[in-house]
């Protein structure tokens, strides 16, 4: 929630008993990170499996991205699936994902700051991604590919089919 008066704002990005009230989850979130992005910077799709998975809880501090992330979890009615949502500095809303999604952004907005919590920590060995454009996916990122600006190792990432079989 965010508290406006004639001297600015006050935001309270964090409260344990809201966020398993809302979420009905228990969550302890052990690590925060925080990333600068340019327009068209595109990150991810990434994951991490095993016991190193991780949950995280994420908002946009400055800018506006585009949020998307994909249902890996083999066992579930929405396998394969996924959402998006634009998180921005001016809704201040935040997207939690539950262990098991594969999650990316892309920056809409000249640059962002993108904040997110996870609740467990980062592991290389553990780490794994998809491929921004997965045929099957489909997934609308917003913008024109021209504009993508994705790291080399996103753009060896694999497809959804060879990731999750």
């Amino acid at each position: 929630m965010v508290f406006k008066d004639e001297r600015g704002a006050f935001y309270e990005t964090y409260n344990q008993n809201l966020f398993e009230k809302v979420t009905g989850k228990q969550v302890s979130f052990i690590q925060d990170n925080q990333s600068t992005s340019n327009f068209g910077v595109l990150r991810g799709l990434h994951y991490q499996i095993g016991e190193m998975a991780q949950a995280k809880l994420v908002r946009v501090i400055q800018g506006k991205v585009l949020d998307v992330v994909v249902d890996l979890r083999k066992d579930s009615d929405t396998f394969g699936e996924h959402f998006s949502i634009i998180l921005d500095d001016v809704k201040q809303e935040q997207l939690f994902v539950p262990k098991g999604f594969a999650h990316g952004f892309i920056t809409l907005s000249p640059t962002s700051k993108f904040a997110y919590k996870c609740d467990n920590f980062y592991d290389k060995a553990s780490e794994r991604g998809i491929i921004y454009h997965d045929a099957t996916l489909e997934l609308d990122w917003h913008l024109s590919e021209e504009d993508f600006i994705i790291s080399e190792k996103d753009k060896l990432l694999p497809t959804f089919l060879e990731a999750t079989k």
